[in-house]
């Protein structure tokens, strides 16, 4: 008798099997935009960068201009962009929260949240601006996977703007920050990026 039910439970467990891979309407479409989102993502043209960015912070200063050459210099072109704002607060360590959109060349955009501890040498808070280049983007949920941790030595400032890096495996961030009471201690730390808002900075 025993037997007999382990034969049935191995018949059904194939039957099982065999249904579930049976290929149907919704499974083909699902693969099929699988393979769109891992398409290669085009590059944005330094115009376009130049000009979102002048948009954006609503300043023609030359700093802006400066800080965003010298991530082209470093880097190339980037593959998408991140507009938002950011504020933080600090005795010593503290945290960050940010909001804003990202963009890329094809036209999509999402709305994205980013969050992490700070480690400064200064007390109080700051709100900013924030433009973010992002390079080497093989999907967008490749940016809500792990955090991005600060490039050693990368800071960058001209007139007020301030330019850092913050990097995990081949994607790299180039915040362009300006606002008041930016600091540059905010810039020692790591970014997590999330498709929702959360409170946790860590």
């Amino acid at each position: 008798m025993k037997i007999i039910n382990l034969y049935l439970l191995l018949f059904l467990a194939l039957l099982s099997i065999s249904c579930t891979n049976q290929p149907n309407k919704p499974d083909e479409d699902t693969t099929s935009e699988s393979i769109e989102s891992e398409r290669p993502v085009i590059p944005y043209q330094q115009d376009t960068i130049l000009r979102e960015a002048e948009i954006f912070f609503g300043s023609t200063a030359q700093g802006m201009a400066d800080v965003l050459n010298q991530a082209f210099l470093d880097n190339g072109l980037p593959d998408a962009y991140i507009k938002g704002e950011e504020a933080s607060g600090s005795i010593g360590i503290g945290v960050k929260f940010g909001h804003g959109d990202l963009f890329l060349s094809d036209g999509t955009t999402n709305k994205v949240f980013w969050r992490g501890p700070t480690l400064g040498f200064d007390v109080g808070g700051n709100a900013a601006k924030v433009f973010i280049l992002i390079y080497n983007l093989s999907s967008v949920d490749s940016l809500f996977t792990g955090r991005f941790g600060g490039v050693e030595g990368s800071l960058y400032y001209v007139g007020g703007f301030g330019l850092n890096y913050n990097q995990r495996n081949d994607i790299k961030l180039a915040p362009v920050r300006f606002g008041l009471g930016w600091r540059q201690g905010i810039n020692i730390g790591y970014i997590q990026l999330s498709k929702e808002n959360s409170l946790m900075p860590f």
